[in-house]
C-alpha cells in the first residue's frame, strides 16, 4: 500500500537522500526541484537548460531516450509542463525531467541533438498542444493536417473543435 510519507518532495529533501544517484550527481547544477514518489526519480529543470540536463545524464550513463509528453495546467501558470524520461539500462534506473512552460510564447530548446530520437515527440506536442522546439530540423505538424487551426489537446480548445 502507498504511503504517502514515504515520499520525498522538494530539492533539498531529494538530494540529500539520493547523494549518490547518478542523475542526482549529474544535475546537482542544473535542478531547480526534485521529488521521489512511488519509486519514480523527477528533477525540474528550467527549460533553457533542458539540452545540458539532457546531456549530463546521458555523460552519466543513461543511454535510452524513452518519451516527451506534455500537460495542459490551464488556467494556472506556468501553463504547460514537458515530461521527458530517460533510462539507463547499465544502471537499471529511470529519470524524469521536467520543464515548466508559460503559455506566453511556449518555446523550450529541441533536444534531437542529444537524443534523436526526441524528433517526433516533439513533433506531436508541437502540433497538439503549440509548443515551438527551436533548433528542431523540422518541425511540423505529425497528427492533425499542415491548414489545421488550433492545437486540440490545450485544454482551452472547443471540444467540437473550432466552427
Amino acid at each position: 500500500m502507498y504511503d504517502p510519507a514515504s515520499a520525498l518532495m522538494g530539492k533539498a529533501a531529494v538530494f540529500e537522500a539520493m547523494a549518490e544517484d547518478p542523475a542526482v550527481v549529474a544535475l546537482a547544477e542544473l535542478a531547480i526541484d526534485a521529488k521521489f514518489d512511488r519509486n519514480e526519480l523527477t528533477i525540474t529543470v528550467a527549460g533553457e537548460n533542458i539540452v545540458a540536463a539532457c546531456e549530463a545524464v546521458k555523460a552519466a550513463g543513461y543511454n535510452f531516450f524513452e518519451d516527451l509528453t506534455a500537460v495542459d495546467w490551464y488556467p494556472q501558470e506556468p501553463r504547460f509542463q514537458l515530461s521527458y524520461h530517460i533510462v539507463s539500462h547499465s544502471l537499471r534506473r529511470r529519470v524524469r525531467l521536467r520543464v515548466l512552460v508559460g503559455s506566453a510564447g511556449a518555446s523550450v530548446p529541441s533536444i534531437t541533438a542529444a537524443w534523436p530520437s526526441a524528433n517526433f515527440y516533439e513533433r506531436e506536442v508541437f502540433d497538439l498542444f503549440g509548443i515551438d522546439f527551436p533548433g528542431h530540423p523540422r518541425l511540423t505538424r505529425i497528427m492533425m493536417p499542415e491548414d489545421w487551426q488550433g492545437h486540440p489537446l490545450r485544454k482551452d480548445y472547443p471540444v467540437e473543435g473550432y466552427r
